[in-house]
């Protein structure tokens, strides 16, 4: 153990910092080091822990029980696409009336749903009532981490494929303007209808 005041002296020789590395230790550690360079290496780990750190989110779907086909497939549109997003989905059918004595039809939607996106998404809690209305959450199969980096990575390529593509059309309307011009006769010399006096 070495008094501050010596440490502070020996830093100051060897041109680096007396940074604080364990303030809650009995006694605190502290190290010669350069401050810069420690902030940065810092910065760095908490960024990759943030990058390996899974955050998903829970969305969530509502259908009713008479739901139309067209609808249906809307909605699963929706999870699909959710799930593929790396996100949780809470998806619930909403009862009225005489539904809820019937849920059964509720439970019955909900493995469809289940069925149809089983190669996207898992079944976490199966289908239960609560009250008015009937719960399921379907989880993802991806991690989070990796479709956002695809959905990235495919967003810079189709961003590049429409740069590509307003550059081949303006070169096209480029090319077309001088020959429209060459081709164009002069207007200047015709001359022009006098209006008919009645």
């Amino acid at each position: 153990m070495i008094a501050t005041s010596v440490a502070l002296n020996l830093a100051k020789e060897a041109s680096l910092d007396l940074v604080e590395v364990a303030p809650n230790a009995k006694p605190p550690v502290a190290k010669l080091i350069d401050y810069g360079k420690f902030k940065y290496t810092e910065k760095i780990k908490a960024r990759e822990a943030r990058r390996n750190q899974s955050t998903a989110e829970i969305k969530e779907i509502r259908f009713r029980l008479k739901i139309d086909e067209h609808d249906f497939e809307v909605k699963k549109g929706h999870v699909v696409r959710f799930l593929t997003g790396g996100d949780k989905v809470k998806v619930t059918i909403m009862l009225r009336g005489r539904e809820q004595s019937r849920p059964i039809g509720g439970v019955e939607l909900l493995e469809r749903l289940a069925n149809e996106v089983a190669d996207l998404g898992s079944v976490e809690s199966y289908p239960k009532q609560e009250g008015r209305n009937i719960i399921m959450t379907l989880a993802p199969k991806g991690k989070k981490v990796h479709t956002q980096s695809e959905q990235r990575r495919r967003g810079a390529e189709s961003r590049a494929e429409r740069q590509a593509r307003q550059a081949a059309r303006l070169a096209a309307k480029q090319e077309q303007v001088p020959a429209e011009s060459a081709q164009a006769p002069s207007h200047a010399a015709e001359p022009k209808n006098e209006q008919k006096k009645h």
